[in-house]
This record gives structure tokens, sequence and C-alpha cells, in this order.
């Protein structure tokens, strides 16, 4: 390393008066040194002084121009280099001569740039200032359909560096957006999908841009979908295939690339993976079923993809979502069971699935958990029911036995708050998307009364909302049947405590006060009623600042009065 210094020295005095042989010489021994130990030759550059002057061999003018470039980018590749770098003003000369046709030179320049970006704010805001991102993509424009080698390594340098300039700098990243950057790498992967480093500069700079919600258009307006899958389908080796799915996670939750990708044939992609990897216990496997059943349940959630694939009921996707959920791979009957609510959010597409047995594949699959108590499994199950519940299907559920003694029996899961959460909102939808007498006397004899009673007094509003009209709908339509039990489970005290409570919102208070009425027309209750002096809460809320309270008080207030 002292013949290192000694080239440090001669390397200052050949700066300034740049003859020429001497300076190639002491530039190829810098990089050699830094060949062998880069570390310590960087920090004995960065002591020596010279980084200031090679801003001044960085001119168009200099012919070691690319080897200067290049000794910059081997120390920017330590971390304490790079702020150096930056205050050596090196960043405008090295920006300028992005401006070079010479291939070596923009090589070198590349790199330079993109190593000092590399996790360096102070790296980025000096390239952002000097304009270096709009040149870089320009180049990357006019270079993008050549497919020689060294093109194909520069086109993978630049992409790098606008990489390192944008990573998790979101203001970097839009800007990047704006200045048509996802076009442009959109057709790079589609022309060089044969060069495996670009492929892979391409798929992370779309992971990175495509966290950015502004980016989701831009990406819709392109052939994106087309291009990934078509890789995707090239691909054998899991860490690529891993790559593909975490740029398409992100770009699948816009509605319009959903539809994109569903035309594109990632579904069939995608069930292959689920054939392939279902009963393999290898690590690598488990993740990329779990990975490929996911997206498949994400591209479920637009509406017009998740019509493509119903295709009325018949369509093969469907049959196949179908079997997952009898298999005995938990991950998948997960999947399968969301994937049923996400198809049962069409009206038509619920009656046909009641019709052609749904509910008992779900309620097999509920008994499967009920003993080693799979929540999550339990809880899709019961929210994928819940979907199914609508008016057209509802009786048909509510009149199932088995299923409403099932549900009664989760309503005291008190381990598992999820689980009774949706198997009392489920007991509640189906009376309100019924309004079958059946149905409620089907839920009276399973003994679902005291659960519908207790979801009343739940924390969340939307719960004792559910529950309130439910028994409103009990009380109107079934009340003989079901007032020993509504007096059991106390009812009216809890009514009463309801409305006295400041802190109740103002549509409990007013579906308590209407189950109130039509309470009183059972005698056992209307005694209740009667001794627990709901006329002074009553009156009291008929100057409540909302009218619908307000209204609903005067009208329960003239009942009580008449009753009494």
């Amino acid at each position: 390393m002292d013949n290192l210094s000694d080239t440090l020295k001669k390397l200052k005095i050949t700066a300034v008066d740049k003859t020429e042989d001497s300076l190639e010489g002491c530039l190829d021994c810098l990089l050699q040194a830094l060949a062998q130990n880069n570390t310590e030759t960087s920090e004995k550059i960065q002591a020596s002084g010279i980084l200031q002057l090679f801003a001044s061999l960085l001119t168009p003018q200099s012919s070691c121009k690319a080897k200067v470039a290049n000794i910059i980018a081997e120390v920017a590749k330590n971390e304490f280099m790079r702020i150096p770098c930056v205050d050596a003003g090196l960043i405008s000369p090295l920006v300028q001569l992005l401006n070079s046709k010479d291939q070596e030179v923009l090589l070198q320049t590349g790199r330079a740039l993109g190593n000092i970006c590399y996790d360096s704010h102070e790296g980025r805001s000096a390239v952002d200032q000097a304009g270096g991102a709009q040149i870089v993509i320009d180049h990357l424009r006019s270079l993008c359909s050549i497919t020689d080698p060294a093109n194909e390594k520069l086109l993978t340098v630049f992409c790098g560096m606008l990489m390192n300039y944008s990573n998790e700098n979101d203001s970097l990243q839009a800007q990047l957006i704006n200045m048509g950057v996802i076009p442009t790498l959109v057709k790079l992967l589609g022309i060089h999908c044969q060069n495996a480093a670009l492929t892979e500069m391409c798929l992370v700079a779309f992971g990175n841009l495509a966290e950015l919600e502004s980016s989701k258009e831009q990406f819709a307006s392109t052939n994106i979908a087309e291009e990934l899958v078509k890789l995707f389908k090239k691909q054998i080796e899991h860490d690529k295939r891993e790559m593909i799915f975490e740029v398409l996670a992100p770009l699948a939750e816009n509605d319009a690339i959903k539809l994109q990708l569903v035309e594109a044939g990632l579904v069939e992609c995608l069930l292959e993976i689920v054939q392939q990897k279902v009963d393999s216990d290898k690590e690598d496997d488990i993740t990329e079923l779990k990975t490929g059943s996911d997206l498949m349940v994400l591209l479920l959630l637009g509406d017009e993809s998740m019509q493509k694939l119903f295709e009325g009921g018949k369509g093969s996707v469907f049959q196949r979502v179908l079997s997952w959920i009898p298999s005995n791979n938990h991950q998948l009957q997960l999947a399968g069971a969301l994937a049923i609510a996400n198809f049962a959010r069409n009206d038509a597409n619920c009656i046909h699935m009641v019709d052609n047995g749904i509910v008992e594949k779900l309620m097999d699959l509920l008994d499967r958990h009920v003993e080693d108590g799979n929540v999550t499994v339990q809880h899709a199950a019961l929210s994928a029911l819940r979907n199914l519940a609508i008016p057209e299907a509802a009786e048909q559920l509510g009149k199932n036995v088995k299923l409403v003694e099932r549900l009664v029996e989760w309503c005291e899961a008190k381990d598992h708050a999820g689980v009774m959460g949706e198997s009392n909102r489920l007991l509640s939808a189906l009376i309100r998307h019924s309004k079958s007498k059946d149905v409620i006397k089907t839920i009276v004899q399973s003994g679902g009364i005291k659960h519908l009673v207790t979801m009343a007094t739940s924390e969340h509003v939307i719960m004792q909302n559910e529950a309130l009209v439910a028994l409103a709908l009990i009380a109107a339509l079934e009340l003989g049947t079901a007032e020993k039990d509504l007096e059991s489970a106390k009812l009216v005290q809890i009514l009463h405590r309801l409305l006295a409570d400041e802190r109740s919102a103002p549509e409990i208070k007013y579906n308590s006060m209407v189950l109130i009425c039509a309470l009183m027309g059972s005698e056992c209750l209307h005694k209740e009623v009667q001794d627990l002096a709901f006329l002074d809460v009553v009156s009291k809320l008929r100057s409540h600042e909302n009218k619908s309270v307000a209204q609903q008080a005067s009208l329960t207030e003239q009942r009580l009065t008449v009753e009494s």
C-alpha cells in the first residue's frame, strides 16, 4: 500500500498539469488498489484530498473521464464516501457526462451516480438538483429496443441508478412517475425478458413504484399485466416467482389491473401452483401456496374480475375454488371460504351457490374446525355464510335446523370473540333478511333468542343495531313464541338501560323504543315495562337533538300512556 501513497502524491501533480500518460498510469494503480482492498484504499483517497481534483478530470474533454467515474463508483460502494463525493462537487460534472455518446463513459457514470445515491439522502438531493433522473429516463427510452449485451448492461445500470435514487422516497418516486418512467420500464421488460439481470432490476423498480397510489393508473394504461404473467409462466425458481408476486400484490389492488391480470391468464398460473404445491411440506412451497391463493382471493375483490371468474357458476375457476373447501390444507380452506365470500357479493351468485349446496360445504368445514379451533378458517366460513344470507336465500338458510343449532352453539365461543361475533351477526341477518316466521321459530326452538338479546349490549354499535332490528321483527311476527325467552333474557331491563344511558347512539335509542312498542302485545313483558317507569326515560328523549329519536319518543310516550 506504500506505493498507493506515492500514486496519490503523483496524481495530485499530474491532475493539475494533466500529463496524459502518467495520469492514466496513476488511475490504473488506484483501480488496482481498490480491487485489492476497497475500504482501506477509499480511506486513503479521502485523507489525501484528491476527490476535489476529480471534478476537473470529469470534463467532456478529459480523456480519462471513464476511469475517474469508475474510481468514484468503486469508492462510493462505502457508505462513508458518499457525502464526501457530494461535498467534493462531483455530482454536477457526473450528471453532465450522462450526455456523452460513449458507452463506457455512460456505464461508469451511471454506476458512480447509482452508488452515491444508495441510501444517501445527500446523494439523491444532489442528483435531483442536477437533473440527473430525466437524462437517464431519456436514455432508457432511446436505448430500449437495442438488445446487444453491452447495451443491456448499460440499461441494467441505469435502472439500478433510478432505483437507488428513488428507493423508499415517495417524492422522488412520484417525480419519476411524472417523468413517465413506468411505460418505459414496462417496455424494457417486454423486450429484454431473456436478460435475467435487467428483468430483475425492472421487477424491483416496479415493486418500489407500485406501492404509490399515483402509479396504479399509469400501470393500468400499459400492458404490465400481460408482461408479468408471461414472465411468471417462464420462471421455475422460487425466488424469481416470489419477486414477481411482490409486484403483482400491490398492483392487483387496482380494479382495472385485476381485470387485466385475469384476462392475461394469471388465474390459471395460480391454480397450477396450488395444484403443484398443495401436498408439499417444503417451506418454499408452503409460502408459494399461501401467496398464490391469497392473490387469487385478491383478484376476486374486483366486481368485474369476480364475475368473469364466476361465469354463472359454471366457470372452471369457481369449481376449482369450491374444491379447496373440503381439502385438507388449512391455507386452501381459508382461501376457499374467503373466495366464496367474495363471489357472494352478487345476489344471483348467492342464489346459485345456495341452490348448489354451498351451505353444506361451509358447515362441514366449520364442523372440522370446532375441535382444533382454527379460528381464522371458522371466521372466514362464517363471513361467507353471512354474505350468502341475502333476502332471497336467507329463508332457506334460516330453516336449516343444523345450521341454526350450530350458530347458537358458536354464539357461546367465549374464547374466540371473532367466531362468536360472526355467529351472532349471522343469526341476526337470517331474521332481518328473511323476515320469515319459520326462520324465527327455528331460531327460538334452537335457543337463539338469549344471544340476540346479549348482542344488543355489544360494544359495537353496528352489532347492537343489527340485534335490535332482529328482535323488533321477532316481536312483530312471533311474539307469542318468543316471549318466554325474551323475558328470561331480561330484554326489558336491557332496553331500559340503553334508553337511560347518555352514551347510547341515536339509532340505538330509536330502535330500542320501536322494540318497546312491539313488546306491548305480550302481557308479561307489558307488565315489566310498566314496572320499570319507562315513561320518565322516554319523555326526556322528546327533546333529543336527533329528529327521528325525538319523534319516536313522542309516539312511544303516547303508546305507553294509552296502554298504562
